[in-house]
């Protein structure tokens, strides 16, 4: 028997994101990601306006509730940039709830979006 303990991977983005929604699709949770797309000049997000260059990873809104969550996602050592962050607080000026979740978040995930 081997006294080592196996380390897992940090979950990537990618895989987080399909958890979070996976569990937001389970629970009533209509979703919206806008991916990157591969363009001449780099990857970019098609979005446009003051708003897009920060435009968080997850728009989430559940009718039956009444409640739409506004999502930045990011990996345990993931960092919000400046332009997520101005964002952030002017949706939270419009009245919206915004978070920024991580893997270790996922208790508090799994309690949000069951409340």
């Amino acid at each position: 028997m081997s006294t080592s303990r196996s380390r897992r991977s940090p979950m990537n983005e990618s895989d987080f994101q399909r958890q979070v929604t996976d569990l937001a699709e389970l629970t009533g949770w209509a979703w919206v990601h806008f991916r990157p797309a591969k363009t001449a000049h780099g990857w970019r997000v098609p979005v446009q306006g003051t708003l897009g260059g920060g435009w968080p990873d997850l728009f989430l809104v559940n009718p039956w509730k009444h409640r739409t969550l506004v999502v930045e996602l990011k990996t345990d050592k993931g960092k919000v940039t400046p332009e997520q962050a101005a964002v952030h607080t002017a949706l939270r000026s419009g009245g919206l709830t915004v978070f920024v979740w991580r893997p270790a978040d996922f208790p508090e995930i799994q309690r949000e979006l069951t409340a």
